[in-house]
């Protein structure tokens, strides 16, 4: 059967073109719709571009608005404060005493701002009214937390004819005696692997320092065993004196001691004098410094109080602080304190040592009587003390500068405290610092 078709190529070809016309056609008919769906909606979105055109420049082109500025606190007086803004903002308290009030108004150009302090009401209170009938020629008391560094109390007094008006807790006018015993213990321990236990020996009285009494001489017929332990919590001097000469010397000295802050700022809201020393080279120079026996190393109440609490705390310094908060006159807080940490003049095992020579301060040594009755009353069953006392004349042996600086760290929720007290006598001899401690640590617990 002969096949439908061109009967030559020519004929073929155009056949073939034709097909290919006809297929385009009928699918360019089968996509009409589909184009002109296109074309519709190409066409509206032109549309809408022209005609919306304007609008849309005329809103980009707008720059956003500036909001209102709000009146900050800081617009007619002082905004933020941080710590190292007080003293300056605090400066016309000077030199007068910090005043004895949990809160207390200040004004600054031209405005009234309400301070809150870290003080404790009942405590101060109790402290300023016990310095009152202390029949002391002056006196001072600081009384801090340990672990924060908030100062609970903090009481400068000065009897008839004295020049009131200075706080005496911030003056490093004192001599530190034998506190700086502290100081030079733990050096010995820390440096010199010195234990509580560990025998020394010494000649002579207890409270001298010659030069006789600082030879080397182990045992002999004049020597006196004593150990480390007793040495420091009955304050025995020539023992302190040969530590410095033969185990410490210039540099350890030194070191720890600017360790524990002397010859350093400490930062406070109020102004604190720097405690200072000179730590000679020669050897008498050594064994004066290191027993606390000479009139040249000069403390402040704050920083004596701070180095116990060092003690007290395992071995860290809080920065000491007085002031809570800040607000002004609208209530707007300006100033918040936080607990900050000083600095970590001593290892924890060196501090736990320090505790135990303490305690033995208060159980067999300068403390033993005073504190007997205070040990075995039931409230104080379950607390641990510690103590440092110091006493030494001024140079021209007018006044007497008599110290105890101390802890107490309850075993139950009680808070700790630490406490350092300053009395100084005149002709007569007022309450002693270390019965002034007492009656503190007795009233507070």
């Amino acid at each position: 059967m002969r096949s439908e078709g061109p009967s030559h190529s020519s004929d073929w070809r155009e056949y073939q073109r034709q097909l290919q016309r006809t297929s385009r056609r009928r699918y360019l008919r089968s996509r009409l719709p589909l184009l002109a769906l296109y074309g519709v909606t190409l066409f509206a979105l032109l549309g809408a571009i022209v005609f919306s055109g304007p609008w849309l420049y005329a809103h980009l082109s707008r720059k956003p608005p500036i909001p209102e500025r709000v009146k900050s606190p800081s617009s007619d007086g002082p905004g933020k404060l941080f710590r190292g803004d007080l003293a300056s903002f605090l400066g016309p308290l000077r030199p007068g005493a910090v005043p004895g009030a949990t809160a207390f108004t200040i004004e600054r150009g031209g405005r009234e701002f309400q301070v809150e302090t870290t003080l404790d009401p009942g405590l101060q209170s109790y402290v300023e009214d016990l310095l009152g009938r202390s029949l002391t020629h002056q006196a001072a008391v600081v009384v801090m937390s340990p672990v924060d560094g908030r100062i609970l109390a903090m009481v400068s007094y000065t009897g008839a004819g004295g020049q009131p008006g200075k706080n005496l807790c911030l003056k490093a006018d004192f001599p530190a005696a034998s506190l700086f015993k502290i100081v030079v213990a733990a050096a010995a321990v820390e440096a010199k692997n010195f234990h509580p236990d560990r025998n020394l020996t010494y000649q002579g009285r207890r409270y001298t320092l010659y030069r006789k009494q600082l030879e080397r001489v182990e045992k002999g017929r004049y020597t006196n065993e004593i150990t480390f332990r007793r040495a420091f919590s009955s304050s025995i001097n020539p023992v302190f004196g040969k530590i410095g000469i033969y185990h410490l010397g210039q540099d350890l000295l030194q070191r720890y001691a600017q360790k524990f802050f002397f010859n350093e700022p400490i930062p406070l809201e109020l102004p604190l004098e720097p405690s200072r020393i000179e730590v000679p080279a020669d050897d008498f120079g050594l064994a004066e410094i290191a027993s606390g026996f000479n009139k040249r190393t000069l403390i402040s109440p704050v920083h004596a109080c701070m180095i116990t609490a060092a003690v007290a705390n395992g071995g860290t310094m809080m920065m000491p602080w007085l002031i809570r908060r800040i607000r002004d006159a609208e209530g707007r807080e300006i100033y918040l304190a936080g607990v900050e940490t000083l600095a970590t003049p001593i290892r924890k095992e060196t501090a736990l040592t320090m505790q135990h020579l303490m305690q033995d301060t208060i159980a067999h040594g300068t403390c033993r009587r005073t504190f007997r009755t205070l040990q075995v009353k039931k409230a104080f069953l379950e607390i641990d003390m510690g103590a440092k006392t110091g006493t030494i004349n001024d140079r021209e042996d007018r006044y007497k500068f008599d110290w105890l600086s101390a802890y107490v760290l309850p075993r139950d929720k009680r808070p700790p405290i630490c406490l350092t007290v300053l009395a100084v006598h005149g002709k007569k001899l007022g309450i002693r610092a270390k019965n002034l401690a007492r009656y503190i640590i007795e009233h507070r617990y």
